[in-house]
């Protein structure tokens, strides 16, 4: 094991309130680069205690989710996000604990994310590390995709499950959001809160662990997982931070995902993801985004068999179903927020694509729906 393994390890332990020790990287550590579907434990190591605390045996829930005990010793490991989404699944269903991404995600620190943790640690503003977070998250995290908005005085840290199908996604992004919190308060100190927080799911019967840790307002039954703050606050100043190891993050970040060889359908499915949720995205608004020419944006996705009008589709029936599955958000506002002027085009669509209405689907929760590979 690594010395900043260990490091991290023994930071990892600490309440997410106490000061956290900025510490050196080596530049040697091992670091597995990853593709698309699959995750570095970070801050889902901590289930294990959740679960121990809970009264569960850990070690049943894992190798029932298809992984082994032995992989939740050291955060960098590597699994398929598809286990390790079955393991939340499984383990809510034996704890009854429906809240509990958002125990996992309360025990971790900023040093939870490793690399991209220390990345943030050693920014010179709160802006700067939470852009290496949205910039770099892939490096670690090919499941799950973040973004940065502000407007009119206000920032928005936003998360996304992009991965088709994927179980538990509330729990993914309870844990998420409870992460950035106390990530955020390393950066600016134990007393800062947000103005509020959006949560995609139903209202829990009992949402008091969730004001307990965020410490603002929560409104669940939303459209996005996001954290709500002044704009101010990206401009505050990150104490410690060391401008010569941000460089040698940045260098390994950069290393790590040209190792990784990230396909650019895969780049745009990710910008997707958090995009087309009140945003225009059009082709040309994403060949912008992507700093390409709209017919080489095409001609690169005809090269991986798929064209922008299906990818686009494909996003839309993701979120329309993490939308119908998870909350009470009425029909119209789902077909607004994903683009559509009328419930009656969205009710189309979504017919098109599964066989099924909207609300037949939410009334059967529509675990079988699959996208048609054609659909457009």
């Amino acid at each position: 094991m690594s010395d900043d393994t260990e490091s991290a390890r023994k930071d990892t332990s600490k309440s997410p309130e106490e000061p956290i020790e900025f510490l050196p990287i080596a530049r040697s550590s091992p670091r597995r680069t990853i593709s698309t579907g699959y995750i570095h434990l970070g801050a889902s190591r901590e289930i294990v205690p959740v679960l121990r605390e809970l009264g569960l045996d850990p070690d049943a829930l894992i190798r029932a989710s298809g992984l082994e005990p032995c992989q939740f010793e050291d955060s960098t490991n590597v699994v398929t996000f598809a286990s390790l989404a079955r393991l939340y699944t499984l383990s809510v269903a034996s704890t009854r604990c429906p809240h509990l991404g958002l125990l996992v995600g309360r025990r971790a620190t900023i040093l939870s994310m490793d690399l991209v943790g220390r990345l943030m640690q050693h920014s010179e503003t709160v802006g700067a590390a939470l852009d290496g977070l949205v910039s770099n998250l892939d490096v670690q995290d090919r499941a799950v995709v973040a973004s940065l908005t502000n407007t009119d005085g206000v920032a928005l840290l936003t998360f996304a499950v992009y991965s088709p199908s994927t179980e538990s996604a509330e729990q993914i992004t309870d844990a998420s959001l409870a992460i950035a919190v106390n990530a955020l308060r390393a950066l600016c100190g134990s007393e800062w809160n947000p103005i509020e927080v959006l949560v995609p799911r139903t209202t829990p019967s009992n949402p008091e662990p969730y004001r307990q840790h965020f410490r603002a307002p929560v409104r669940f039954n939303q459209e996005s997982a996001t954290l709500v703050f002044p704009a101010e606050d990206l401009m505050r100043k990150v104490a410690g931070a060391d401008p010569l190891l941000r460089t040698v993050l940045e260098d390994r970040m950069r290393q790590l995902r040209a190792d990784a060889g990230a396909g650019f359908s895969d780049d745009i499915r990710r910008l997707l993801r958090t995009r087309l949720l009140g945003a225009r995205c059009t082709a040309e608004d994403m060949a912008g985004l992507l700093a390409v020419h709209r017919r080489t944006m095409s001609r690169r996705l005809r090269g991986s068999g798929q064209g922008y009008r299906l990818m686009t589709n494909q996003i839309r029936f993701e979120i329309a179903r993490q939308l119908l599955g998870d909350t009470e958000v009425p029909l119209v506002e789902i077909a607004a927020a994903l683009g559509y002027s009328e419930a009656s085009a969205f009710t189309r669509a979504f017919r098109r694509w599964s066989g099924q209405t909207p609300t037949a689907w939410r009334a059967g929760w529509g675990h079988d729906a699959r996208l048609p590979p054609s659909a457009g």
